[in-house]
């Protein structure tokens, strides 16, 4: 095995490159509905969102015990501005992304404000400080006395960004914190009528880590809010999702169409992979737009899957191949693999961020699968940190968890 897929296979898809570009024949029509999600569980788990409390408890225990990585990633934590207690937030009531967050009228507060949540909710578990879990509800508050609505076109991109860090935090005040938070309600308001309608519904034609990140959102705001409705719907579209974002061979000859859009040909398909036409076990849907757009498909994937573990549906054992090849596969290149003149006309964007902490530790912790350019990235930048969208900590949360 070598760069996380098959030795010489860079060889071999250029011989094969015929038997792998699309054919006029290849999966016309309309592909069948994604497969229904299995069913909310009845009572959900809490704190249940992307980490369970025996995961809480596990990263505690290393921290207080001075272990790494978790205490240099601790550390890391506290020092950054997302850790800061004189941290002021900046709510706004309407809150208005453009492409790009330009405009950005509250784009970037927003999200980091969601950040320090998380950050100062973790900080409280581990430390039982309430100075900080006080810090956490501060900000919480001060968004769910002010925010109404998002507007403009990455309204639900960035809804997805920071609804999806929200419930993170509150998910650990809420079921920990005893020193009160009588705003809480308020709070699961906001979270429902705010973020809730702008993400659950997904957006079939966008580049599928918006689709992703949005059910990000959607299932852990779902969780937060015993919503089993909402979590049902938000996982039948995930589990569509994902197969038509991360190729795997068993596919056929080219990816599955994104369920509920109006991609239903052949050219339209390659168009949505960004010209790509050769597909090899592991390559996303965005690969070849650039990695920092995969690496957040990527991250919400696992967010998604590890909520769903801890609610009672272990997924990783069902997508193991899928995740383990599409990590394995950026992370050869992410790590410096020549890239072969099929794939994305030789040249790839990368930087893919601290995307591939969750995945590794459930595939390979979990389940034991050798992961080995995985690995060495994944190591190699610890402790992970945050992209200041909605990936944080997850060195911290995530690293050699057994749990």
């Amino acid at each position: 095995m070598r760069y996380g897929v098959p030795a010489g296979l860079a060889a071999l898809a250029l011989g094969l490159t015929a038997a792998l570009t699309l054919t006029p024949s290849a999966h016309a029509g309309r592909p069948r509905p994604a497969p229904a999600a299995a069913a909310a569980p009845a009572p959900f788990a809490h704190p249940g969102v992307l980490s369970s409390r025996a995961q809480l408890d596990f990263v505690r225990t290393k921290v207080q015990a001075g272990q790494q990585p978790w205490k240099g990633a601790f550390d890391a934590m506290l020092a950054s501005k997302y850790g800061s207690l004189s941290r002021t937030p900046k709510p706004r009531a309407v809150v208005e992304c453009g492409s790009y967050s330009n405009p950005n009228l509250g784009c970037s507060d927003e999200r980091e404000d969601a950040i320090a949540a998380y950050s100062d909710a973790l900080a409280w578990y581990i430390t039982r400080d309430a100075k900080y879990a006080k810090k956490s509800v501060e900000l919480m508050d001060a968004w769910s006395a002010k925010i109404k609505d998002h507007t403009n076109s990455n309204a639900p991109l960035q809804s997805g960004w920071a609804g999806s860090t929200w419930p993170r935090a509150a998910e650990i005040i809420k079921h920990t914190y005893t020193g009160g938070w009588p705003n809480q309600g308020r709070f699961a308001a906001m979270l429902r009528d705010v973020y809730l309608p702008e993400v659950i519904n997904g957006k079939p034609n966008s580049n599928g880590n918006w689709e992703l990140i949005m059910m990000d959102a959607a299932v852990g705001i779902s969780v937060h809010l015993d919503d089993r409705a909402s979590y049902d719907k938000a996982m039948a579209v995930y589990l569509g999702r994902v197969p038509a974002y991360f190729y795997l061979a068993s596919d056929g000859p080219q990816p599955k169409y994104p369920p509920r859009s109006s991609i239903d040909t052949k050219s339209e398909l390659v168009d949505y992979w960004h010209g790509q036409s050769t597909f090899v076990d592991g390559l996303a849907q965005e690969t070849c737009r650039d990695f920092g757009h995969t690496g957040m498909g990527i991250a919400a994937t696992m967010h998604v899957a590890e909520t769903s573990r801890i609610q009672g549906r272990d997924l990783y054992p069902e997508f193991k191949d899928r995740f383990r090849h599409a990590l394995g596969f950026h992370a050869a290149y992410e790590l410096g693999a020549p890239v072969p003149s099929w794939l994305c006309g030789g040249s790839l964007t990368k930087g893919i961020g601290p995307a591939t902490e969750v995945g590794y530790n459930a595939l390979h912790t979990r389940l034991g699968i050798e992961m080995d350019n995985t690995r060495k990235l994944t190591e190699g930048r610890r402790p992970a940190g945050s992209e200041n969208h909605f990936e944080a900590w997850e060195t911290l949360t995530h690293a050699e968890n057994p749990n």
